[in-house]
């Protein structure tokens, strides 16, 4: 028999780490050698076990999890990652594939089809979902939201009023306007709470 497939688990959340891992060391052709509970140990970990596949959650402490795939990238280009997470808004599937992700799941995937992903991400393929790819033709086909509208977006969604984000960003009111009336055309919504909503469904903006 082959070697498995060694792997390691990233989640904050220990119940969930705890259970996955629990779960693939029943699968024979599977070995979880490596866990981590935060964005900075996943580097780490993975520098020390040189996993063959990570599975990686997104919303992580110290650092979130598209950065750690980043760096986790840089220092080892043919790492194997995919993507575990509850959240499936466009920016947040952008973000994770840009930085090298190979799959995108999320954490309602049975079983099975989390070890099929797992067994086709080893063997250099990738596994996106048909609602994951759709998502990201949408997002690749709307025009993207300036580092300065992204600011302002992120503190409406806060609930800042137009003179705070004025004062916050060192702006004019009439700018903070100009930028407001921008975002909400690219997001394609009529005001400011509409905007905030899409910007959290999406995953343009999280709440801390």
């Amino acid at each position: 028999m082959s070697e498995p497939i060694r792997i390691m688990v990233v989640d904050d959340h220990t119940v969930v780490r705890q259970g996955l891992v629990a779960l693939l060391n029943t699968v024979p052709d599977l070995s979880v050698i490596a866990e981590a509970a935060d964005g900075l140990e996943a580097i780490e970990a993975h520098r020390k076990f040189k996993p063959d596949v990570t599975l990686m959650d997104l919303r992580l402490p110290k650092l979130g999890g598209a950065d750690a795939i980043s760096q986790i990238r840089q220092e080892s280009p043919t790492a194997r990652i995919i993507v575990l997470t509850t959240f499936d808004g466009d920016e947040d599937i952008y973000r994770a594939l840009q930085a090298g992700a190979k799959g995108y799941l999320l954490k309602g995937t049975d079983a099975d089809e989390l070890t099929a992903a797992i067994r086709s991400v080893y063997a250099g393929k990738s596994k996106i979902p048909a609602f994951v790819a759709e998502k990201l033709a949408e997002r690749m086909g709307g025009p993207a939201l300036t580092t300065r509208e992204l600011e302002v977006l992120k503190r409406i969604v806060a609930g800042r009023s137009n003179k705070e984000i004025a004062g916050d960003l060192h702006i004019s009111e009439a700018t903070v306007k100009t930028h407001i009336n921008s975002l909400l055309s690219k997001l394609g919504v009529n005001d400011r709470t509409q905007a905030a909503t899409t910007a959290l469904q999406r995953g343009i903006v999280h709440l801390e």
